[in-house]
């Protein structure tokens, strides 16, 4: 896992967001999980947070993902 897309669309409350994880190895060794969100169409608010390890970052993403789909966002294939 390396990349999460999630999309909440609700027209009758004129709502079309995104919310994107991403995570990605920094240069010592480090992991890096990357959260980007905002409306689709437009730039996102983005966000870094550093973890020590992959299995950590990787936990933190799976987290993030079960809690936004609780509150109404599905999965994406990008």
């Amino acid at each position: 896992m390396n990349r999460i897309y999630l999309v909440r669309n609700e027209a009758d409350k004129n709502m079309n967001r995104f919310y994107q994880l991403i995570i990605m190895p920094g240069l010592f060794g480090d992991w890096s999980l990357v959260r980007e969100w905002g409306r689709v169409g437009s730039p996102g608010t983005v966000r870094k947070d550093w973890f020590d390890t992959e299995e950590e970052a990787i936990s933190a993403a799976q987290r993030l993902c079960q809690s936004k789909q609780k509150g109404g966002y599905r999965c994406q294939v990008r």
